[in-house]
């Protein structure tokens, strides 16, 4: 059995200025492909206000999944993603989940 290291990215697709640009949502799954080696998204839309990790969500996310190896080098560079995203969106935090999670 190994362990391999899940985390789910929530994309905001919108902002109080409105949506944000579909190249760049392209851009990062893009980026997210070439460091993890694969990509699952999952488009809804989360319904109401909802609290989690101290983030209030009030509009549609897309969940970007990806597994890694090694947990070091993935906090690394998802901190500096995460950082990049938050600027480039005019976002208070985005955020990342990690789970730990078993392949056999």
């Amino acid at each position: 059995m190994k362990i391999l290291y899940e985390y789910d990215l929530y994309y905001p697709t919108t902002s109080a200025s409105g949506p944000h640009s579909v190249a760049m949502f392209q851009r990062l799954k893009e980026r997210l492909t070439e460091f993890f080696g694969g990509i699952t998204d999952f488009h809804h839309r989360s319904e109401g206000t909802w609290k989690f990790g101290g983030v209030t969500y009030h509009d549609e996310v897309i969940l970007l999944r990806v597994l890694g190896q090694d947990q070091v080098r993935a906090r690394t560079f998802l901190r500096d993603v995460k950082q990049e995203l938050e600027a480039s969106l005019n976002e208070e935090q985005v955020l990342i989940i990690e789970r730990e999670v078993h392949s056999f």
